[in-house]
């Protein structure tokens, strides 16, 4: 071999070895200052989530991870925002299932949930439970399905306000059902869960931690968990599968995205190390004072989840012609 080609060849190799290793050096390098964490709730589950991941990612990373929380428009206001942010992977959302309702609702929004976010990580999930006054004469879903088919119009459900999840599910519930039960929207679950222990409203699908005392003390009747298995906490209620209606399966989940266009070893670095901490035992026994549950995936399995969701929560609200402007 010649010596000019010896020196093209070790110039190729060079090369070649300069773009196998400059994206990984790039990522290694990440991130560079600060990471703000949106977070589109302010209280609740997303608060603590959001304090969590924010200390936890923040010491995992070697650089501050800041909890920005930018409660309005149902989550919408916080997505928007992220959406519009650089996609370096110095900002991400912490959000809920209203990335995956919000599309079907809203008739317009200033994002698209599967174009303009990249999934990182399903963070937790808590439970829901499907409670009714004990005023109502129904032990169980069946029986409760069977006096709302004798009586239609009569019984009402509450929610957190128009499109909330707890309007949704009870949608759901009135679609596999077959009956007509009347919806009372409230500003909040908490508000509907305090009408409902009033007898203002009969019904209400909500989180379990908030029904606990309620459930136990017999303010409530729990009829099923909206799960596949039954929760510790409130033992003796059975799931949706025992009651006899194992399609009202809904999970609050929260969840980590970034923008589109983060490089995908940012992406995983994140994940690979949220789902480090989410798991570890201290943070377990945290997050179970306050009834979540952690629930880790990968970046694509939970694009599928959120994909699944969006499409499930669709054909509720299409169906129940839901709309808000």
């Amino acid at each position: 071999m010649t010596a000019s080609r010896t020196t093209l060849c070790l110039a190729l190799l060079a090369c070649t070895h300069f773009f196998a290793f400059s994206f990984p050096a790039a990522a290694q390098k990440y991130p560079e200052r600060n990471v703000r964490l949106i977070v589109a709730f302010p209280t609740g589950a997303a608060q603590i989530l959001g304090l969590l991941v924010a200390d936890k990612l923040g010491a995992a990373l070697g650089q501050p991870v800041v909890a920005d929380f930018r409660p309005g428009a149902g989550g919408n206001l916080a997505a928007e925002l992220a959406a519009k942010t650089p996609a370096d992977g110095h900002t991400l959302l912490l959000t809920s299932p209203s990335l995956a309702i919000s599309p079907s609702l809203y008739k317009k929004l200033n994002y698209d949930t599967m174009r303009d976010f990249s999934a990182v990580s399903l963070l937790s999930t808590v439970p829901n439970v499907f409670v009714i006054h004990p005023s109502v004469p129904a032990k169980n879903i069946h029986e409760l399905v069977k006096l709302a088919r004798t009586h239609p119009g009569k019984l009402s459900f509450g929610s957190g306000g128009v499109g909330s999840s707890n309007h949704l599910a009870g949608e759901l519930f009135k679609s596999l059902a077959k009956v007509n039960i009347v919806h009372v929207p409230y500003k909040g679950a908490s508000i509907a869960l305090t009408h409902i222990l009033g007898g203002e409203a009969e019904m209400v699908m909500v989180t379990v931690p908030a029904t606990i005392p309620f459930i136990n003390s017999g303010r409530l009747r729990g009829l099923a968990v909206l799960v596949p298995e039954r929760v510790p906490t409130v033992p003796n209620v059975p799931t949706t599968a025992e009651a006899g209606m194992p399609e009202l399966v809904i999970n609050t989940w929260y969840g980590l995205f970034a923008p589109t266009g983060v490089r995908p070893e940012i992406i995983q670095r994140i994940n690979a190390e949220v789902v480090k901490f989410m798991h570890a035992p201290e943070v377990k026994a945290m997050l179970a004072k306050s009834g979540l549950v952690p629930a880790t995936n990968t970046p694509a399995e939970f694009n599928d989840y959120l994909r699944a969701d969006i499409e499930k929560w669709a054909r509720v609200i299409h169906e129940a012609k839901i709309s808000v402007q």
